[in-house]
């Protein structure tokens, strides 16, 4: 109940107005309710109050990077909360996203390293960083970190998916396909592994699973698999009962 919650902050704030912990909090709430503005409003308040406040910082941050794509200001809060604690696992691994969209693969990388030296349980920092090692074609490493995310956590269903993807570039497509079904066992309504499960059986030559599996991406919201099935290219499966 994110409008209870920002309520009770509304309240904490009346009382202790210089209390940056309920600015921060009500921010999360309001990012949480898609009040993206009025979230970075609210962290500005608690970084004006304490300049020190690496909470803050870092959540506005995570909004600059994840929901507004302004990576380099992302990348300057994730700075100043690392010089304010150094010792967050957290920052590193998101300062590793953001440079990673800026294609700094070598800097997102020596920021998944930390991450993982700070926290070796950090499912997520594997991984991300198994991700800009794919993109860098080192689909062994790839698989090493994708591996150790699913050790970590094994219902980490992008970690399977993405493991499964490395394994589709290395024409391993039953493997690719053992992948995305585990993905799909822990997440039944993740379309993004429907549709590469469908291209592995393709290849295959199972076209009557690929199209199954292509269709139940469509039905779970892929936009792009659907334009694909109603155009020309598509047509084989349109047509298959």
């Amino acid at each position: 109940d994110y409008q209870g919650a920002i309520a009770d902050f509304n309240m904490a704030i009346e009382i202790n107005p210089q209390d940056a912990f309920a600015y921060t909090n009500r921010g999360i709430a309001k990012r949480k309710s898609r009040d993206l503005q009025g979230a970075i409003l609210d962290y500005d308040k608690a970084m004006e109050i304490d300049p020190q406040h690496v909470a803050a910082y870092y959540n506005r941050g995570v909004i600059k990077g994840r929901d507004l794509g302004d990576y380099q200001g992302a990348i300057s809060d994730f700075n100043k909360a690392i010089a304010i604690d150094p010792n967050l696992a957290l920052v590193y691994n998101n300062r590793g996203l953001a440079k990673d969209n800026l294609k700094d693969y070598q800097g997102a990388i020596i920021d998944y390293n930390k991450a993982i030296e700070i926290n070796p349980q950090n499912a997520a920092a594997y991984n991300n960083r198994g991700a800009v090692k794919s993109d860098l074609k080192d689909h062994q490493g790839a698989i090493i970190d994708y591996s150790k995310a699913i050790e970590i956590n094994p219902q980490y269903a992008a970690a399977y998916t993405n493991r499964g993807y490395v394994k589709y570039e290395l024409q391993d497509y039953k493997g690719a396909i053992a992948d995305y079904s585990k993905a799909i066992e822990i997440n039944p309504q993740y379309a993004a592994a429907y549709y590469n499960r469908g291209n592995a059986k393709y290849n295959l030559n199972d076209k009557r699973g690929a199209c199954a599996d292509l269709k139940k991406a469509v039905s779970l919201g892929d936009q792009e698999t659907a334009q694909w099935l109603n155009n020309a290219d598509g047509a084989w499966c349109r047509n298959m009962r």
